[in-house]
């Protein structure tokens, strides 16, 4: 029969059996009372409370979970294609303004300063031939000016003639000799001044070789250039017809 203790409360007179509860120590049940009431209100918020705890404990760990799971997924999807087809295009802006730009102003341009520079050229070269037209023609020109100068200082070779047969015309004789070889030197010498001269053979009873300077038609046009050759060759300048 069980005892009853100072409140009248049946105690437990059950011989203890740790078989039964495991090993865990009894535990005395009481009656409610208003302190027990309050403690058992804070007990039970207390427990309560625990498993609140464990629950948001729960709740932030599976949503760290979620956010880990969800970083792992935005790592495993498949990145967008945007960026490479924008570069891709951008690329292709770049290269078409530069075939425009090359073709249309610096292929042009460079053209354009060819053309410049070769017209340049063409027109240096130009330049250059009639200048040196000028400088071959002046030099031709001062050429023959010393040529003429030349001419007039020294005066052209007579020629010497020998007579071998009769002409009827009348010749102006300077000198006369009986040895062909020193009229033929006094003939050099007039011819060296440009004196043509010519020489007479003899003829008739006379042996002696003349030498004429001039021979005329006429005995009047001879005698003319006779009278006019003594101021050069002396008084002793006549008039013979051969």
């Amino acid at each position: 029969m069980a005892s009853k203790d100072s409140n009248g409360d049946e105690l437990n007179d059950k011989p203890d059996n740790s078989e039964d509860n495991f090993g865990l120590p009894d535990i005395e049940y009481k009656p409610l009372d208003k302190g027990g009431d309050s403690n058992a209100t804070s007990e039970a918020s207390t427990s309560s409370e625990a498993p609140s705890a464990y629950s948001a404990e729960s709740s932030s760990e599976e949503s760290s979970y979620s956010d880990s799971s969800g970083d792992s997924a935005e790592l495993d999807a498949p990145k967008s294609k945007a960026p490479v087809v924008l570069g891709i295009v951008i690329a292709l802006v770049v290269m078409l303004a530069a075939y425009l730009i090359y073709n249309f102003v610096y292929k042009p341009a460079q053209v354009e300063k060819a053309k410049k520079e070769q017209l340049a050229r063409n027109e240096a070269a130009l330049k250059k031939q009639r200048d040196e037209e000028a400088r071959l023609a002046k030099q031709r020109e001062v050429e023959e000016k010393n040529r003429l100068e030349e001419l007039a200082k020294t005066p052209p070779v007579g020629s010497i003639e020998t007579l071998t047969g009769r002409t009827q015309r009348y010749y102006v004789v300077v000198t006369s000799d009986i040895d062909d070889d020193l009229l033929m030197d006094y003939a050099k010498k007039l011819s060296a001044k440009g004196v043509s001269t010519k020489i007479i053979p003899p003829f008739g009873d006379n042996k002696f070789y003349r030498l004429a300077i001039a021979d005329q038609d006429s005995f009047a046009l001879a005698q003319s250039n006779a009278d006019a050759a003594k101021a050069d060759y002396g008084a002793g300048v006549w008039v013979i017809k051969y």
